[in-house]
């Protein structure tokens, strides 16, 4: 595996990593945005029914003669009198002198607009029966979410990782702009679609292309600086929602600037080690030789040619372009291997997660601080996770972030319901947990699948995130058998994923592979042997590779 020795000839860590990376990972700060976008374009504020057009508020008390109270003493928000209640109040809340007969809101409602001004719920009356609607907004955005990992992953293997972003970048931006200004509800659902789709892309591609322009030694600080945006991402989304509380504004503020991410995306270099893994060699020589110029070494790249990379990456230029398939992962069995493994902890990880924010939603402060909190929660929890990666490698941080969440969530199944500062605080912990372990899983992904089919597999354990966080809501209808059930299920998850953890390899200091191959190798060698055997390993490989490391 001589890849890793191209990249330090042509400069390493140079100048075009450092601005490709940048410029690549920019738009996850608008990603984190659209992922929670509806806890704020689709929120319920506080409403009532709307009195019959012909009321004689003056006559009847008011609002208050048509509305009647709940047990907390709150007016109800999907119910009104059949008739204005204008005797006084008895204790049952209706008046003396009528039935006090109620009816659903059939005029509509009135919404509190001091805190938002408009939402896709005041808009389109998304409330009592109608209720529903709105998660089901939430829902098909995730369904989109799950459809891009699966095309899109599949495509970047075979049309290549930039053009694929380009893709997603131009679709993110027209899809947002267009749901900004959708006229109604079905529309606007079409639209968030689209873009959880090309969102999903963006993500997965985003890793890939960054892995595989750095060396070795830097992968862990690339999928660690991801991470970070992602968590700053939810701070951004805080503010600009208190500046544009209306959420067309809202939804157009995080879409346009993908306008801008398209225009520079055509300036990036496709990653090298794809081109030579889809055997085109002309291709990968002219991309290693201007990332020598723009790294300022010309000389170093002038001495590439043809000859040197056909020796250098015979593995790469041997690997058929029909192999990226997703049937590869189940046909083979050392990639059935790991897509089963890692199936499981990316289920683990979102399920657990998203089940998770379903009960940090009793903080009773303001939504602007929860998402202050949620991102502030990331952000010491991944900085041990690196740590913890660049020392103990990734199965340790793998491990160990699904094995903590998923004793938080138990414990928290355990606790007294009174205890609420008990409970958040482990909430709070476990939540930090997945973060973690989501940042984790990105990475080692992307360096235990071989180039031929890595984006194909980061993929579809994607799509498997998805299906735990489509499932993780059916979960909770488990506590009308008993309240803490949906926590001992969320908590077992994690726990059990977290000892599957053990049958993968560990890929910390290790080259990434690029065939299925190189992953044989990988199990049959011990890991240290292996990086001092690496410069024999290419003439032994091409006479008799059933025999290294025998």
């Amino acid at each position: 595996m001589a890849f890793n020795d191209l990249l330090q000839q042509v400069g390493g860590v140079g100048r075009f990593q450092r601005i490709q990376v940048t410029l690549v990972v920019l738009p996850l700060l608008l990603m984190a945005s659209h992922n929670t976008l509806q806890n704020f374009t689709a929120a319920i504020p506080t409403h009532h029914c709307r009195p019959p057009a012909n009321a004689n508020l003056s006559q009847d008390g008011g609002l208050e003669g048509w509305l009647p109270r709940n047990r907390q003493g709150q007016p109800e928000s999907c119910l009104r009198f059949t008739a204005p209640q204008r005797g006084p109040p008895s204790a049952n809340g209706t008046g003396t002198n009528v039935t006090g007969a109620t009816e659903p809101c059939v005029d509509g409602w009135i919404y509190d607009h001091s805190t938002f001004p408009a939402t896709i719920v005041t808009e389109w009356d998304l409330v009592c029966s109608h209720r529903a609607l709105r998660q089901l907004a939430q829902s098909l955005y995730m369904v989109g979410v799950l459809l891009g990992a699966m095309v899109f992953g599949n495509l970047a293997d075979r049309l290549g990782r930039r053009k694929i972003l380009i893709l997603n970048y131009l679709q993110t931006a027209v899809s947002g702009t267009c749901a900004a200004f959708a006229p109604n509800f079905p529309t606007y659902c079409a639209f968030r679609l689209l873009s959880g789709m090309s969102l999903a892309s963006i993500a997965l591609n985003c890793m890939t292309l960054n892995v595989e322009w750095m060396p070795i030694h830097t992968r862990a600080y690339v999928g660690t600086l991801i991470g970070y945006v992602y968590s700053l991402g939810q701070f951004l989304l805080a503010g600009v929602a208190y500046a544009m509380p209306h959420w067309r504004h809202l939804q157009l503020l995080v879409s346009v600037p993908f306008f801008i991410f398209f225009i520079y995306s055509w300036f990036f270099i496709e990653s090298a080690r794809w081109y030579s893994s889809s055997g085109r060699l002309d291709l990968t020589l002219t991309a290693l030789q201007k990332v020598a110029r723009i790294n300022g070494k010309q000389e170093e790249g002038a001495k590439l040619n043809k000859e040197v990379l056909q020796a250098s990456l015979q593995k790469e230029m041997t690997t058929g372009k029909g192999q990226a398939s997703a049937l590869e992962l189940v046909r083979c069995p050392s990639l059935r291997h790991l897509f089963l493994c890692l199936t499981m902890l990316w289920f683990a990880t979102s399920f657990a997660y998203y089940g998770l924010v379903m009960d940090l939603q009793g903080f009773g402060v303001s939504i602007y601080l929860i998402q202050v909190i949620f991102g502030a929660v990331d952000l010491p929890a991944k900085l041990v996770c690196f740590l913890v990666i660049n020392s103990l490698g990734r199965k340790a941080a793998q491990m160990a972030s699904l094995l903590l969440a998923g004793i938080c969530i138990l414990i928290n199944g355990v606790v007294p319901q009174d205890q609420t500062i008990v409970r958040t605080s482990l909430a709070v912990l476990g939540k930090g947990c997945l973060a973690a372990s989501f940042n984790c899983i990105f990475l080692y992904t992307g360096e235990l699948y071989p180039t031929m089919i890595r984006q194909t597999g980061l993929g579809m354990g994607s799509t498997m995130a998805r299906v735990g966080s489509i499932v993780s809501p059916l979960v909770s209808m488990t506590a009308e058998l008993y309240p803490s059930t949906p926590l001992f299920i969320y908590g077992a998850i994690p726990v059990a994923a977290s000892a599957v953890t053990a049958l993968l390899p560990e890929t910390l200091g290790q080259p990434l592979p690029d065939t299925v191959q190189d992953l044989e190798n990988r199990k049959r060698k011990p890991s240290r042997q292996q990086r001092e055997q690496q410069k024999q390993m290419v003439p032994l490989q091409a006479s008799a590779p059933e025999k290294n490391g025998l």
